[in-house]
Formats: C-alpha cells, structure tokens, sequence
C-alpha cells in the first residue's frame, strides 16, 4: 500500500493509503465541491469530482452527469507529483482531508500552504 504525507506550516502528517477525498465550499457560489484521489506509481491521480450545482467558475467537467443533486464526472487531469494547496482566506471553509473515516481541515489561515503527496509507506503519524 502506498502512503500519504501532507506537510503544513506546523506539521508532517502521513497515513498508509491507496485513496483520499478532499472537499471544500466555493467562495462566491456556497457549494461544496469533492474531489477523490488515488495514489498510483507514486503519484497522486483525480479519479473524480462532484459539485452539488454549477455556477461562477463552479462549471462541471465534460462528461458530467447530474446523480443526486451532485455534477459528477473524471476529470483528465495527468497524474500529479504532488498537490499544493494555498489559503487565500476569502474562501467560505478550508479544505476537509479525509482518509478512510478520518478527516481534518486544512488551510484554515490565510496564506496557510499545504503540500500533498505520496510518500514511502512507514508507520502511520497522524
């Protein structure tokens, strides 16, 4: 299984994973956005995505289909050597992290950089 760190201004965290979810609200629109990664070949791949509604630069991605009040499609983004989030403090919430049934906010201070990525598996440190 492969692992996930996460590093922020104050901490490393890291969890033995092969999947993530990571959500937020939209800044103008108050809706939340969800987007589920895999980690493949030590990388980090978008599988898919899903809006709870459209609107400004909430647009769903091609393909999109409306499931349950919630756009969902994938994305064909390539895969990522590492995702880099940054708090601009205007947003409506952080982002929620989750692994399995354990989450935590990020970027919850403006200017609060984040860094996802895979890591080597070692004991878990969250």
């Amino acid at each position: 299984m492969s692992a996930l760190c996460v590093a922020t201004a104050a901490a490393l965290f890291s969890w033995s994973t092969s999947s993530f979810t990571l959500s937020w609200t939209h800044s103008v629109e108050k809706t939340e956005w969800q987007e589920s990664w895999v980690i493949e070949d030590n990388a980090l791949v978008l599988e898919s995505a899903r809006v709870k509604g459209s609107g400004a630069g909430m647009d769903p991605g091609e393909g999109a289909k409306l499931i349950d009040g919630w756009w969902q499609w994938q994305p064909t983004l390539p895969p990522l050597p590492a995702l880099h989030l940054s708090a601009s403090g205007a947003t409506a919430s952080p982002w929620t992290l989750c692994v399995a049934d354990e989450c935590m906010s990020l970027g919850e201070q403006a200017e609060a950089a984040v860094k996802l990525w895979s890591c080597p598996e070692k004991a878990e440190s969250h």
